[in-house]
This record gives C-alpha cells, sequence and structure tokens, in this order.
C-alpha cells in the first residue's frame, strides 16, 4: 500500500501538470484547467468542469474553482465516515461569466440562496425557493495568526499587504491589514461601484488565500513564500468572515409575533456573541472557517 501511494501522488501531480500545459502554454494562475491556447500574447484556458474560458493572467472566479474542485473529486474512492459539506465545497452553478448564480441545489430538491462569494445567506428550502438577486459581499474579514509571533508589526502588516497586491492582483485601496495582540486582522473591502471589470473579486481572492494557507494552492507552482524579517510567514488558526451589502433572509411567515419577538432576541445574542468569539477566541488551536450570516442554524433550533 506505501508503494502504491508513492505511485499515485506523483502521477497525480503529472495528470494536474499535464492539463494545465495541455495546449500552447502553462496556465499560470489556475492548476485545474484544459485545452489552453495562447492568444495575442495571453493564456487561456477552459476551466475544468465547465465550458467557460477563463485567463491565465489573473484569478479564476471562486465558482468556476469550486465546480473544478469538485469535478476533480469525483471517482475517487472517499472513506467510509466521510461526508458531505453543502455549506463548505459543493458544485456550484456559476453563469456564462463564471459568477455565481443566485440559487443553488444539491442535486436533489434541497436549494437556497448565495451571495456573490458563493456563501449561502438563506435556510435551505426545496426547488420552489426564490432567489432574486446575487446580493454582493463588500467586505471580508479575515483572521489568523503568525506562527512566529514575535515578528515585528510594521513588517507583517506591509508583507502581507504587498503580497495582496503582487501575488492577488488587488488594488491597495481595497485593503487593510493590522497586526496587534499575536493576531493579524485582514479586511478586504470592495463594493460594486468600487469594482471596475479589470480588477479582482475580493470573494476571489479570499478563495486563493485561503488554499494557500492550507497547504492546497490553486496555481499549480504556488508563489506563497512571503518572508518577514528574512523568515517565511507562516500563518495558523484563520477565520474568514463574510459580510453582504444586504442583510441575510430569513422567511418569517407564519411565525406569530411572539416567537419573531424570540428571534429578535436570539439574533441580537449571535451578534454579540460574534463579537466577543472575534476579541475572545485567541485560545483557539483548530484551524476553523466561520460565515457571519449562518443565522439559519438558530431558526432551525427555534423550529425544533
Amino acid at each position: 500500500m506505501a508503494f502504491l501511494r508513492g505511485v499515485v501522488l506523483p502521477l497525480a501531480a503529472l495528470l494536474a501538470l499535464v492539463a494545465t500545459v495541455c495546449g500552447d502554454c502553462m496556465c499560470e494562475k489556475n492548476k485545474r484547467v484544459i485545452d489552453c491556447t495562447l492568444s495575442n500574447g495571453e493564456c487561456r484556458c477552459v476551466s475544468l468542469g465547465s465550458d467557460v474560458t477563463v485567463s491565465c493572467g489573473t484569478l479564476t472566479s471562486k465558482c468556476l474553482l469550486m465546480k473544478a474542485e469538485v469535478i476533480g473529486l469525483e471517482g475517487r474512492t472517499k472513506p467510509k465516515q466521510a461526508f458531505l459539506d453543502n455549506d463548505g465545497i459543493y458544485n456550484p452553478e456559476c453563469d456564462n461569466n463564471g459568477n455565481f448564480k443566485a440559487k443553488q441545489c444539491n442535486g436533489t430538491d434541497t436549494c437556497w440562496c448565495v451571495n456573490s462569494a458563493g456563501v449561502r445567506r438563506t435556510e435551505k428550502s426545496d426547488a420552489n425557493i426564490t432567489c432574486n438577486e446575487v446580493v454582493r459581499t463588500s467586505w471580508i474579514i479575515i483572521e489568523t495568526k503568525p506562527v512566529n509571533t514575535a515578528l515585528d508589526r510594521q513588517s507583517i502588516e506591509r508583507a502581507l499587504k504587498e503580497a495582496l497586491v503582487q501575488h492577488y492582483l488587488l488594488n491597495e485601496k481595497h485593503i487593510n491589514v493590522l497586526y496587534e495582540n499575536s493576531y493579524i486582522t485582514v479586511e478586504l473591502k470592495q463594493n460594486a461601484s468600487e469594482k471596475s471589470s479589470r480588477d479582482v473579486d475580493i470573494a476571489d481572492v479570499a478563495y486563493y488565500f485561503e488554499k494557500d494557507v492550507k497547504g492546497d494552492p490553486i496555481p499549480l507552482q504556488s508563489r506563497w513564500n512571503i518572508t518577514v524579517q528574512g523568515e517565511p510567514l507562516q500563518l495558523q488558526d484563520t477565520l474568514i468572515y463574510y459580510v453582504d451589502e444586504k442583510p441575510p433572509e430569513f422567511t418569517m411567515k407564519r411565525l406569530t409575533a411572539g416567537v419573531i419577538s424570540v428571534i429578535v432576541v436570539v439574533a441580537l445574542a449571535i451578534v454579540a456573541g460574534i463579537l466577543v468569539l472575534i476579541f475572545t477566541r485567541r485560545k483557539t488551536g483548530k484551524y476553523e472557517k466561520a460565515e457571519v450570516k449562518e443565522m439559519n442554524e438558530m431558526h432551525r433550533e427555534l423550529k425544533s
């Protein structure tokens, strides 16, 4: 078995390389592509699992990346204890531009509405659920901690900001980095009016960043080599929060005034709890991904 694993892993890497350079060029920013062609000096490839052609000189949209990742996982043998997390990676529906469609389903009759980052913002329902628009995620908060907490504050802030600009191609006006109390807070802000057609989206940047931190880079040859004071910057305990331009939508029909008042009180408690979590979770030692708008869990608890 050890021998087989030693063969399979290099083979998987080789297949990824073949897929990425299949054609006239190599896709620098995305290893999950096929049919690459060089046109006017620009490498363009078809995203795996879709018919959308992407530019290899910029970030691929999160929607196409998630779809390609799910396609890549299909057919692999899974452990018996494995389960599907539809709130994390799922096979999304993307539009012709590679953006998330407002309504997403899990292949059955269970559907929900998402924001522009593909994060669920309603309770799950049946196929009749109506999602009128893709609400934009205009503010993403990344909290993380350097393994070496003794590194210089200004050096860390400068190095991360430079990486977000150079590696992830994000305009520096959308970035704010703060390092204090041994924790780094990266704020990415970009509303619809601030984003031009040439700008990368902060949701895509956050996804690339997340994959790099987890050791699963999207580019074939990762450039995650940030150094601070001559030492590689290693991050841990990373949390990602999403804030939309509109509040999440929850169905209040058929609820009595008393139940609605309870929901309001609980919602306020949850908001307070999130604020406390942000400032007191410093002792947590596990990697987790947080989504500010997962209030549907509270809704289900009330219904039960």
